[in-house]
């Protein structure tokens, strides 16, 4: 269990295989952690990618169950997790790389792809989270219902009314679209992304379509792609023809 510490963070990872990298970004909400990429109807990275590249995978900090924590930066969330990242890559001496993410990963990957637009080569959003107009609370009340609750018991020095001002910040005062960036930045962004929608609750079709129709440089998969499960394969297959047409470029 790789963990690299960097100040008051201690990042949690793992890597398979070898080639060009591919940095994986794990489904679960606030609780995603690499050993949910085993999780029902879809697919792990880790085990469908290593025979073609070096794929690296992190639990998002303080992600309950998981082995990544540092301090809750109430003022800047997003921004947080995306530090975590790049410090890995930086750790790992992985300067471009191409980016995977599943549910909240799709809003990091556009937060990653902002922040660092010259080492993200290419992104897939697999099945990403987004807002709801009919549900514009579900992220902040799940949250608060099944994150928070449990960290805090945990973690002493963070109270509900941190976490409170946490989730806030993260689902409330942003943009209400793709979370971490906004509808012209997509419509601004050359670099290459695979969308793979899904439509339950925390992952809307509509956003999903909406960010692939927007972004120049977008392709979307079959829909639904995982279901039914005999699907997942002809999906992979379009996955692994976009990574190939990018892994010339990653180092």
């Amino acid at each position: 269990m790789p963990i690299l510490e960097k100040g008051k963070t201690r990042i949690h990872y793992e890597e398979a295989g070898a080639g060009p990298p591919l940095l994986v970004l794990p489904g679960g909400g606030l609780n995603a952690t690499i050993a949910k990429l085993d999780g029902p109807g879809s697919f792990n990275p880790l085990r469908e990618f290593a025979a073609t590249h070096r794929v690296v995978a992190l639990d998002i900090r303080n992600a309950n169950g998981g082995g990544t924590t540092g301090p809750l930066e109430l003022d800047r969330p997003w921004d947080a997790h995306t530090d975590d990242q790049l410090a890995l890559m930086d750790h790992l001496k992985i300067d471009r790389f191409v980016a995977m993410g599943f549910c909240i990963g799709g809003p990091l990957i556009w937060n990653l792809i902002r922040r660092a637009p010259d080492r993200v080569i290419a992104a897939v959003l697999v099945h990403p989270s987004g807002h709801r107009p009919e549900l514009p609370n579900q992220f902040f009340d799940n949250n608060m219902a099944n994150w928070a609750p449990q960290l805090c018991a945990t973690r002493p020095e963070i109270t509900a009314s941190m976490a409170e001002t946490f989730l806030n910040s993260m689902y409330r005062s942003g943009n209400d679209f793709v979370f971490t960036v906004t509808r012209d930045f997509v419509r601004e962004c050359r670099t290459p992304v695979l969308v793979m929608p899904d439509d339950i609750p925390p992952h809307p079709f509509a956003a999903a379509m909406e960010s692939a129709m927007l972004a120049p440089n977008a392709q979307v998969s079959l829909y639904p792609w995982r279901d039914p499960p005999e699907r997942v394969p002809l999906a992979l297959r379009h996955v692994s023809m976009f990574l190939a047409a990018h892994r010339a470029m990653a180092s």
